[in-house]
């Protein structure tokens, strides 16, 4: 469970840093579009195969709601995923500082 986990930060703190980087820098739509198209992309087959790449609490309560997740990896993919959220805004607020 702790790869498991440790992909979900990751993943998701890359997805916050960038995505997020591409609207604070970006200068059109398109490419903010473009940025967050591809580490979704990048993240899908970095920890795609390792914990499924959900990256999104939502995504997570779908798989619980669905029956292909127990209550106990829900929670910890949710607390991975808040936990690399903040990971990635706080380097992205370091950036900007």
């Amino acid at each position: 469970m702790w790869k498991k986990a440790i992909a979900e930060v990751m993943g998701t703190l890359f997805l916050v840093l960038i995505g997020t980087g591409a609207v604070v820098f970006g200068d059109s739509m398109l490419s903010i579009a473009l940025a967050f198209g591809f580490i979704v992309i990048a993240m899908a087959y970095s920890i795609g195969t390792i914990s499924g790449a959900h990256m999104n609490p939502a995504v997570s309560l779908a798989m619980f709601l669905n029956g292909r997740m127990n209550f106990k990896g829900f929670i910890v993919y949710v607390g991975a995923q808040l936990a690399g959220a903040v990971a990635g805004s706080a380097i992205l607020k370091y950036f900007l500082i």
